[in-house]
């Protein structure tokens, strides 16, 4: 089986990057900030501070590059030895198997998706017949299909969700933060999911309460300067031996200029890859 393929390799969690370590460099439109970094940019950032995998996710979505673009970047991603990750978002059956494609493009051994996307939000029992309806396709490409944790569902109803389908081809993408959208702090996420992640989103925050003392703050960090607990998170997928790699983001608050804003989000992303790999 495919777990115990990946148990084999289960002390050798990769570090890596994302287009979600460097939000507000890839863009935020909404907010003014248009993008100033490319996917090489990112992938020769990763070389040079010796990551080897990196995640690109839908804040800068594959499908939109040109073909001759797209090539390019896997040439750049062999020359360099990075794995990239594919990710996307909206679980539907014409977008899933296009961005199937795409990971058997650049050769990721999973596809991570969040469920929801602006006006899409299926319930549990159409996600399930999806997923059932997509399983071959994944089976025969030999790519897992990582569902990230992310604020709608709770990570029971996830858990449930892949006992419903296929545990050996569907797994999770756990983020460290996302769940609080749930109403989950990162225990229960970890007790309940961490059998089934095959990667880790390292989001490390702060929760603070406000000065009136009705109410709390939640914002980023870099890591290992906020609640998670590096070293028993890691510990604990260790335990079941799934998870490839973790994957650095960062939730960094603007600043009063885009320069400052972006200054800051590459010294937090210096400081955190390097915390990243102590834990590894």
């Amino acid at each position: 089986m495919l777990w115990d393929i990946c148990s084999e390799t289960r002390h050798t969690l990769k570090p890596g990057l994302s287009t979600y370590s460097f939000p507000w460099a890839f863009g935020v439109p909404a907010l003014g900030y248009q993008p100033r970094m490319s996917l090489p940019d990112l992938l020769r950032f990763a070389h040079a501070h010796e990551v080897e995998r990196v995640q690109v996710g839908d804040n800068c979505p594959l499908h939109l590059l040109p073909p001759a673009e797209m090539d390019h970047l896997a040439q750049l991603a062999l020359e360099l030895g990075i794995q990239i990750e594919v990710g996307t978002r909206r679980l539907q059956i014409g977008q899933m198997k296009q961005y199937l494609d795409i990971a058997r493009r650049f050769r990721s051994p999973f596809l991570r998706v969040v469920i929801d996307d602006q006006g899409y939000k299926p319930e549990v029992e159409q996600v399930c017949a999806i997923i059932r309806e997509l399983l071959p396709a994944f089976r025969d490409a030999g790519v897992i299909l990582a569902i990230e944790n992310h604020d709608r569902f709770p990570a029971r109803v996830l858990r449930e969700l892949i006992g419903d389908t296929d545990p050996t081809w569907v797994g999770i993408c756990l983020d460290t933060a996302n769940s609080l959208g749930a109403n989950e702090g990162i225990q229960t996420v970890i007790e309940t999911l961490a059998p089934y992640t095959v990667n880790l989103h390292f989001k490390d925050i702060r929760i603070r309460r406000l000065p009136h003392l009705m109410g709390f703050r939640v914002e980023g960090c870099p890591a290992g300067k906020g609640t998670l607990d590096g070293p028993d998170l890691i510990a604990a997928l260790n335990i079941h031996g799934h998870c490839q790699s973790v994957t650095l983001e960062l939730w960094s608050s603007p600043l009063s200029s885009e320069a400052e804003t972006l200054q800051q989000e590459h010294n937090w992303v210096l400081e955190s890859i390097r915390y990243v790999k102590t834990l590894l």
